[in-house]
């Protein structure tokens, strides 16, 4: 994939008449598998997007796309006016303004917070080490760390590393921050004090696409949500709309499952209290 894609070129001048984020009739399959069916979605600069929906449904496809990490077979991406999917893109220089936050943390484990986010600047940026040292300390500062700054990945908490990740990306200067489920490798008490800086960054006016099953944080951040199911954008709107009151039967069973899944009948087969089988065998067995 990338390796078929040169790494000089030119990058258009961006514009500012048209959204952060185009895309247009996408389509992604592995092998027979057909995962993404032609979207078309936009996304304006500053606007916070959350993408739900089934695991399988092609929302982390589709944020690989943006910043071709996985190469569509059809359709078309735009990120600040450049077409990312165009051969001769510079997909790097592209790249740049694209900050990604993963499921897991992939930091550097060998080195301290600090390094973690200064060899990034130095080597992609060519940052001087004075320069990044003081962007590290102001990014660590942004998301709450500002006294990790010494310490080593595996002497943080979950929460603390991933907010290391999102510092890590906030110094290469993205326009454009990118979230796969940055919180679905977490203790549950620990995903709100990640939340919590990507409230932050919203409120800043960072344009942000995440993927993320955290309705909460959804329905309070997220200027719009698009619900996908079956590689197609089933749904979509502002985000009080699209979680209280859906209009698609597809979205509203999805939210009821998340929402309240006690309430979702168990699946076939399943024997229940009463049943008359008991733990071990019983009847049938």
């Amino acid at each position: 994939m990338d390796e078929m894609r040169p790494t000089t070129g030119t990058v258009p001048t961006m514009t500012t008449d048209r959204p952060e984020i185009e895309i247009r009739g996408l389509h992604k399959s592995f092998g027979d598998n057909h995962v993404l069916r032609g979207i078309d979605l936009d996304i304006a600069r500053g606007e916070v997007v959350c993408v739900i929906g089934p695991s399988g449904s092609g929302k982390s496809t589709l944020l690989r796309c943006v910043n071709l990490l996985e190469e569509p077979e059809r359709g078309q991406v735009f990120v600040g006016g450049t077409e990312v999917t165009d051969l001769d893109v510079d997909i790097d220089a592209v790249r740049r303004r694209i900050g990604m936050v993963f499921q897991q943390f992939n930091l550097f484990p060998h080195v301290s917070v600090t390094a973690n986010l200064t060899l990034p600047q130095r080597r992609v940026l060519g940052t001087d080490k004075a320069r990044a040292a003081a962007v590290a300390r102001e990014n660590l500062e942004r998301v709450g760390l500002s006294d990790k700054a010494d310490a080593f990945p595996a002497q943080l908490s979950g929460g603390q590393q991933q907010r290391v990740a999102i510092a890590r990306a906030l110094s290469m200067g993205p326009e454009v921050m990118l979230f796969d489920e940055p919180t679905s490798a977490l203790d549950p008490e620990l995903v709100g004090e990640v939340l919590s800086v990507m409230r932050v960054l919203a409120g800043e006016g960072m344009t942000m696409m995440v993927v993320t099953h955290e309705m909460t944080f959804a329905r309070e951040v997220a200027d719009r949500v698009v619900f996908m199911d079956g590689g197609v954008i089933v749904e979509q709107g502002p985000a009080s709309q699209v979680i209280t009151r859906p209009q698609h039967e597809r979205t509203r069973n999805f939210l009821n499952r998340i929402l309240d899944p006690a309430a979702t009948p168990p699946p076939a087969g399943h024997e229940g209290p009463g049943s008359g089988k008991t733990a071990g065998g019983g009847r049938g067995a």
